[in-house]
């Protein structure tokens, strides 16, 4: 009976051991690469943009924003990690779920909507698709954050790494190295699953700098398609439901403000026609955002900004840099009003861009 028990327990320890370790073994394992070009990937990757999945990602940033109740949202987004699972039938269908020790916040999204709920505070808060907006935690799933930095991509910009393990699929190995003056990205790192080519891991690194300043990646992944079940969500009872037209900071000044962006700025062209008063401008990994601010809006951003460690206050604005990233809030205009412009380019850029409004004003979009 005791040489059993042993036995049994001697048993049960292999066990937990090779649940343990069959994981480690199986990412150890070498990945054979496929003779592709980068081009050829790139192909592959885009193609995979109306693939259906599920899965368990993980995005760490170590970009140091200020504190700012304007742009809060961003700097949490950038300057932590956030550990999400996603529910994704199509780029229109989708939930992503921010999972913490105290709850969890899910965005469901359907067709022209989004539903924001958030468990501690039982609220839900539906509101539009609009055409600028801060980035949310599903811009930076990996699949959703490659398709965003590779756009635009030049063929002599491109070339091939080798390939890896991610999520425990072999995964093909693409590097971007922007050749715009403006970058302030070094170089983005993306690897997709060898299958589909969807992309599981994304690597986004300063210029100059040999450690990434982001990092999106799946831990998990299945390509099965997710049920409607699983995507759909129905408020409870108990909570507390809003909807909210203005969105974010960017997307208020972008229907309301009264301004016409220029067609180019700081040498960048604009990313696709607007009608708003919000300029986006760049391709791929380099991106600068230009946004009017009304005078209540930007008297908080410039005071916060100022009481903030690292701020320079220029001729031009006041300036943060949290490589690769930069903002710059230009100096009031006649109207008090001031622009912001932040984004993924040098100090140079964001410089030229505020003397490039400064000398020449955007006329109105109201008459």
């Amino acid at each position: 009976m005791v040489v059993t028990a042993a036995l049994r327990w001697w048993c049960v320890g292999i066990g937990v051991v090779l649940l343990v370790a069959t994981p480690m073994f199986v990412r150890a394992l070498p990945v054979s690469d496929d003779d592709l070009s980068a081009g050829a990937l790139l192909e592959r990757i885009r193609d995979s943009r109306g693939l259906s999945f599920s899965g368990y990602a993980e995005s760490a940033g170590n970009v140091g924003l200020p504190a700012n109740d304007e742009l809060e949202s961003l700097s949490e987004l950038l300057s932590g990690t956030s550990r999400t699972r996603v529910w994704w039938r199509d780029p229109e269908v989708w939930r992503v779920a921010t999972v913490r020790t105290t709850g969890e916040t899910d965005l469901v999204h359907q067709p022209g909507r989004t539903t924001r709920w958030v468990f501690e505070s039982r609220s839900v808060t539906i509101f539009p698709d609009v055409p600028v907006r801060l980035p949310n935690t599903a811009d930076l799933l990996p699949h959703e954050l490659a398709r965003r930095v590779l756009a635009g991509a030049r063929p002599s910009e491109l070339s091939r790494l080798p390939a890896r393990r991610v999520a425990g699929r072999p995964a093909l190995g693409l590097r971007l190295t922007p050749a715009d003056e403006q970058a302030s990205i070094g170089r983005v790192d993306v690897y997709a699953d060898r299958a589909s080519g969807l992309p599981l891991r994304v690597e986004l690194y300063a210029r100059g700098s040999v450690t990434p300043s982001l990092i999106s990646r799946f831990l998990e992944v299945s390509l099965e398609r997710p049920s409607a079940e699983e995507v759909d969500f129905e408020a409870p009872r108990c909570a507390h439901e809003r909807f909210d037209g203005v969105v974010d900071l960017a997307a208020a000044a972008d229907r309301f403000a009264a301004r016409v962006p220029p067609a180019t700025l700081a040498g960048l062209p604009a990313r696709g026609p607007t009608e708003g008063s919000v300029g986006l401008y760049g391709r791929g990994p380099t991106v600068l955002i230009a946004v009017p601010l009304w005078s209540r809006s930007a008297e908080r951003v410039r005071e916060d900004l100022r009481r903030s460690p690292g701020v320079r206050v220029l001729d031009q604005g006041v300036l943060v840099g949290a490589p690769p990233l930069r903002l710059l809030l230009a100096q009031p205009e006649p109207n008090d009003g001031s622009w912001l412009l932040a984004g993924t380019v040098t100090q140079r850029a964001l410089l030229d861009a505020a003397e490039q409004l400064g000398r020449h004003r955007p006329g109105l979009r109201f008459p």
